[in-house]
């Protein structure tokens, strides 16, 4: 094997965290990948990573020249990115991370329309309402709904979302329509967990500048957007998401939006990516297609209110 393609197993191994994870990214046996280590750490008379059966740990002769392969092979990839990008033709793979609700229902149709725009192009989706760490995991580009902290990492805002607070005509039938934010301490909630605060929600009027809070009491908590929305369709309570999962059902008259003088929570859509010297064509044209795709004025906000 040419130290390239040993140099490119080694990477992905650390990338990984694991021989498992790296020979699935590598499609190939976790023999191989654990075969090609040795052979490499032959070639070089050192040790480069200490293992055992739980734990990956790089020595220091590991840290120096993993450092050194990751610029090699960046310098590699940005030298055929540019020479691929002069015809316009993406090749290679590309790995997306999103949240399950709105990855299922917007990341997901635009990345089909993307893969027949580029049909040279290999792309792994992970759905998931978990923090993924792009480093670690080898992740290119990580959609992200709401606040960004990580200051390790590059983010370009793609779209708008407004929170809207609804329930259903039934549970309104039964149980009244709040006027006022203050009117939701009497009602049962139903709220997103994966939230720092989930039973605080955020909230001011039109126009103002300063934000208040109310703390609502929760009936139900849940990780997933999705299943929140069927609990609020199904009368179990009040609702205060996203308009990318509730919209549909808005416009179906399954839910109705309540308290719409108030704006709920700020947040963007973000695409977030690991810090680098360059952008992979495939990861900067990928973010520009969800840019266009999605716009200022995306499907999920026009014509609901909130």
């Amino acid at each position: 094997m040419d130290r390239f393609a040993q140099a490119r197993v080694f990477v992905e191994l650390v990338k990984a965290g694991s021989l498992t994870r790296a020979a699935e990214r590598l499609e190939v046996a976790n023999s191989a990948v654990s075969r090609r280590l040795k052979e490499l750490e032959e070639r070089l008379g050192t040790q480069l990573l200490r293992r055992t059966t739980r734990t990956m740990q790089l020595t220091e002769a590991g840290q120096q020249y993993y450092r050194r392969c990751t610029q090699i092979l960046d310098d590699l990839e940005e030298a055929e990115a540019e020479a691929m990008e002069s015809f316009g033709e993406l090749s290679g793979r590309l790995s997306v991370a999103a949240p399950l609700s709105f990855g299922v229902a917007h990341i997901s149709p635009a990345i089909n329309e993307f893969m027949h725009r580029h049909p040279r192009l290999q792309l792994d989706l992970d759905l998931s309402d978990r923090r993924v760490d792009l480093i670690r995991e080898g992740v290119d580009v990580a959609i992200r709904v709401g606040d960004l902290s990580d200051s390790s990492l590059r983010a370009r805002r793609i779209a708008p979302v407004n929170h809207v607070v609804c329930a259903s005509p039934d549970y309104l039938r039964h149980n009244g329509r709040p006027t006022t934010p203050d009117d939701l301490t009497g009602h049962a909630c139903l709220c997103y967990s994966n939230l720092k605060s989930p039973d605080i929600w955020s909230y001011r009027g039109r126009g103002e500048k300063s934000w208040s809070s109310v703390r609502v009491a929760p009936r139900l908590r849940a990780s997933n957007g999705d299943a929140l929305a069927h609990a609020a369709i199904a009368g179990l309570g009040v609702l205060c998401e996203p308009s990318f999962i509730v919209h549909r059902a808005l416009r179906k008259g399954l839910l109705e939006p309540l308290l719409t003088d108030y704006d709920w929570y700020e947040m963007g859509i973000y695409a977030v990516y690991p810090q680098a010297r360059y952008l992979s064509a495939k990861t900067r044209m990928f973010i520009d297609f969800l840019a266009d795709r999605f716009g200022e004025e995306p499907e999920w906000q026009q014509g609901i209110g909130g």
